[in-house]
């Protein structure tokens, strides 16, 4: 079974920066996209940035230009480092992969327990 795991979150305050990282387990043999979401109290799951096996990436406006996704592929694990952070970052940040083959088995989606970051003004 394949599991995603979340580390990073926290309290930080306004202009300051945190790492999220996520780490997939699970005899996994490829993982075709991974990106990271975010929820807000009361609000919808957006796409904060995605990137693919090989490389390109995707990010919402809201975080261009403070917000760079990477990943390490023999690691199967994804980072999102966040910088000049804002109060209206503040959510339930989740991993996500796409495409991920472990064994014989492909998994549409998988996706992480999610991690709190809030940023205080």
């Amino acid at each position: 079974q394949v599991q995603l795991l979340e580390s990073g979150g926290g309290l930080v305050q306004a202009g300051g920066s945190l790492r999220l990282s996520c780490a997939a387990s699970g005899s996994i043999f490829s993982i075709n996209a991974m990106g990271w979401y975010r929820q807000a109290p009361g609000k919808q799951r957006e796409l904060v940035a995605a990137i693919t096996s090989g490389g390109s990436t995707n990010y919402a406006d809201s975080v261009k230009g403070r917000f760079t996704i990477s990943r390490d592929n023999a690691k199967n694990t994804v980072y999102l480092q966040m910088s000049s952070l804002k109060p209206e970052d503040t959510a339930v940040y989740y991993c996500s992969a796409q495409g991920v083959r472990a064994g014989k088995t492909w998994y549409l989606e998988v996706w992480g327990q999610g991690t709190l970051v809030t940023v205080s003004s």
